[in-house]
């Protein structure tokens, strides 16, 4: 049985992760879309827009115009004027070297748990060759707080092979002085049983991470082993790199938007 769906808000942090990371004070890391009522946008557009997981101003920018007016309800005028409103909060698209240098700083940086293994580019590797194992372990070391390589947050996790185990998670909780049951408690998991489906859940995390901006991690173990079943054939494979592509270019423009680190298992 996989283990009990975490509530989005309410969740307690475990004890040696309970400094934030960002200070009450400072400038939020992304703009609500419910900021597009205050220029003229309707709540009624505004529902629409988060029913197609777009949750956030920033996330209007990085939507094509053709993709809004495949949201039902949206016309030609509806989309400029909510084009024309997100600009109008976000302000020119560049900046100078020295504010994305202070952008970059707000960045969070999640440790494996190796210093050796915290260079790498992606996680690659054959059945069994303790991928997963590195999943369970940068869940437990996102909660912990920065002076010791985590981000003092929670864990997003889609499982697509049915190998998430909490008793592994209890235990490397342990190997860090971390209450297991609260370890647990802020990994909210979600078990994928296609492609289509493990889409719609990295949907359903835009949602979440708008609600509960706690959460810093977002791991999909893996983001291949779907697709080949719903894909199998040669003649498929045009249509399977086409819709993976997608699936890598959302969860790239989740990491940017809400500054949540994102890890995916290949194979």
């Amino acid at each position: 049985m996989p283990p009990r769906r975490v509530p989005s808000t309410g969740s307690a942090i475990p004890s040696r992760a309970s400094s934030p990371v960002v200070e009450e004070d400072e400038t939020p890391y992304f703009d609500s879309i419910d900021e597009l009522q205050s220029h003229g946008i309707n709540v009624q557009d505004i529902l629409k827009l988060k029913s197609a997981a777009i949750n956030t101003v920033s996330g209007v920018n990085m939507t094509t115009r053709r993709h809004l007016l495949k949201i039902k309800g949206m016309s030609e005028a509806k989309v400029e004027k909510i084009k024309e409103a997100a600009h109008k909060i976000l302000g020119s698209s560049f900046a100078t070297g020295v504010e994305i240098q202070d952008k970059r700083k707000r960045v969070n940086v999640i440790s494996t748990g190796s210093k050796a293994v915290d260079g790498i580019l992606g996680v690659y590797g054959e059945f069994r060759t303790g991928k997963t194992q590195l999943a369970h372990t940068m869940s437990v070391i996102t909660q912990l707080p920065p002076d010791l390589g985590g981000a003092s947050g929670k864990v997003a996790y889609i499982d697509t092979e049915g190998t998430f185990r909490p008793d592994r998670i209890r235990s490397i909780a342990e190997r860090f002085g971390v209450d297991g049951n609260m370890a647990l408690e802020n990994i909210l998991y979600a078990r994928a049983f296609n492609s289509e489906h493990q889409m719609e859940l990295i949907n359903e995390c835009s949602s979440r991470f708008a609600e509960d901006k706690d959460f810093r991690l977002l791991i999909v173990d893996s983001i291949m082993a779907l697709f080949r079943v719903d894909y199998s054939g040669r003649g498929e494979l045009s249509e399977r790199q086409q819709k993976l592509a997608q699936m890598l270019s959302k969860l790239t423009k989740l990491s940017e938007e809400y500054n949540v680190l994102s890890v995916s298992i290949l194979l």
